[in-house]
């Protein structure tokens, strides 16, 4: 295989020789590509130099063409070896078929992805391109470095509570006897909510995981969504919040709503504690139906958490779901509402953040009713 000329004006011809050959792409614009390709010719001169290779290596496509390949991309393992000497793609052992992919350096330092293929007429003929892709190693260490903080984060969420799981243990079973039943219960329920913490921190873990790899599952069933927010507001009255914190508007009539209970919970509970930790004033609600955001299905439903506090400013709006995001300094992993987006996109649906009337954060989620087919 080889990369033929395309015939267009312009800098495409000038990324490109004009060797031509057997089984080539003929029309192929190697500009097109997102990743960097470098082919030589059987004499290992360079016949394309295509944009992204341009942008990689920072060299000009018109320095490259008609040069050696080892002189227009002179790469280095990380040992400092040079790795055309060290491959020898041409003169090497001819059942090789190319290269698998490894971080090489650029001069300057650079570290780049590259991958070789040898194309050959024969399987034991000799070598008559030699197809070079390049890739940039930034995206890779964004995700590395990602999974680092993540790591860190919990390693730093974790310690916390299993020091006093372990502190409190510790001390009943040594000193039983020296503590009264009062003390006992406060320690054992100290244990009770740290091991909770943990469990919480365990499943955030899980849903990350599913979240990344595609793998979160939806069971959906009816969902009477005021009911459900409705329960929400009496578990934080119960646990000593006003019942004037919250108000609470269900337009009626609302779709039938098939959804996963379980997660529907989960962003409620995550976006009213959001609201009642880091906002001030009152805490609204609002059930209301909605236009579908799935294509083909006209009916939806909508609620939107929204206080009185001071907001999210206008600059930190676009980080709000990303991983390690928090409003404030008072406490939390910053990773629930990148948790929160995940569910409600796994729905087919839409959630957004702006600033609520009352000079707040405002959030909002939409769901496709998603009823079973013979129910429509």
């Amino acid at each position: 295989m080889s990369v033929g000329t395309s015939g267009a004006p312009g800098d495409r011809g000038a990324r490109q020789g004009a060797a031509t050959g057997p089984g080539e792409l003929a029309g192929f614009d190697p500009d097109v590509l997102p990743d960097g390709l470098v082919v030589a010719d059987e004499h290992g001169k360079v016949v394309c130099f295509n944009a992204a290779a341009e942008r990689i290596t920072a060299v000009p496509a018109a320095d490259a063409l008609g040069r050696r390949l080892d002189k227009a991309l002179p790469l280095e393992d990380l040992e400092g070896r040079r790795w055309w000497q060290c491959t020898d793609p041409y003169g090497g052992l001819a059942i090789r078929r190319g290269q698998p992919e490894r971080n090489l350096l650029l001069p300057g330092g650079r570290e780049v992805l590259v991958t070789a293929q040898y194309v050959r007429e024969r399987p034991t003929g000799p070598v008559q391109r030699v197809v070079v892709c390049l890739r940039d190693t930034e995206a890779r260490r964004r995700t590395e470095r990602s999974h680092a903080e993540l790591i860190a984060t919990v390693a730093h969420e974790l310690r916390s509570p299993l020091t006093s799981v372990k502190g409190f243990t510790a001390t009943l079973l040594a000193k039983w006897e020296r503590f009264t039943d009062d003390q006992k219960r406060l320690m054992l329920e100290t244990v009770d909510a740290d091991a909770d913490r943990v469990t919480r921190l365990i499943a955030e873990l899980l849903d990350i995981s599913r979240i990344d790899s595609g793998r979160l599952e939806v069971r959906r069933q009816p969902v009477d969504m005021g009911a459900a927010v409705g329960r929400h507001i009496q578990a934080y009255v119960a646990a000593g919040q006003t019942a004037d914190r919250f108000l609470l508007r269900v337009e009626q009539p609302l779709p039938d709503l098939w959804a996963d209970p379980d997660k529907i919970d989960q962003v409620l509970s995550n976006l009213l504690e959001n609201a009642v930790r880091h906002g001030e004033g009152t805490v609204t609600i609002d059930v209301t139906p909605a236009a579908s955001p799935r294509e083909g299905e006209e009916r939806g439903t909508s609620v939107t958490v929204s206080d009185e506090g001071p907001g999210i400013p206008e600059e930190s709006m676009n980080r709000v779901f990303t991983r390690f995001w928090r409003g404030s300094k008072r406490g939390g992993t910053g990773l629930g509402l990148y948790i929160v987006k995940g569910i409600v996109e796994a729905h087919g649906g839409v959630i957004t953040v702006g600033r609520a009337p009352g000079g707040g954060a405002e959030f909002r989620f939409t769901l496709p009713v998603s009823a079973p087919a013979y129910l429509t």
